[in-house]
């Protein structure tokens, strides 16, 4: 197992990370190849077709229709793929707050697509829950 698991640990170490890009998710149907281009940050396929993830401007420049114009905030503490409750917490903390996320989750670390105008606001709510875990 590689990363950490303790949910106090992991909460209280945390240190958001807010990039400047704007990002949308894309979908291209089933068997469509990836428009030269591209360098998504995640794509993932499902019966449907495949999602992307990738900065708004690469989207347009390909011509794709993209959705939910977010910014990333990636969690910079190596998170377990075995931690228990540590994005529930986090979303948590943004839903209180009225504000919807879409977390992915990779090897190292946890990021999370907020909603571009309220990508701030979102960052000093993940700090204060870091700092709230430190006692």
């Amino acid at each position: 197992m590689s990363g950490e698991t303790d949910l106090q640990k992991l909460l209280a170490s945390m240190t958001p990370h807010l990039f400047p890009d704007i990002y949308v998710f894309v979908t291209l149907s089933s068997g469509a190849s990836l428009p030269d281009g591209l360098e998504p940050v995640m794509r993932f396929g499902e019966r449907e077709g495949t999602t992307l993830i990738l900065p708004e401007n690469q989207a347009k420049a390909a011509g794709l229709a993209g959705t939910f114009r977010c910014r990333m905030i990636t969690l910079d503490i190596h998170s377990s793929l075995e931690a228990i409750g540590f994005l529930a917490a986090i979303t948590t903390r943004l839903a209180t707050a009225g504000m919807g996320v879409n977390p992915v989750s990779a090897f190292y670390h946890d990021h999370l697509f907020v909603p571009a105008e309220r990508a701030e606001e979102a960052l000093g709510l993940l700090r204060d829950l870091a700092k709230d875990s430190t006692g």
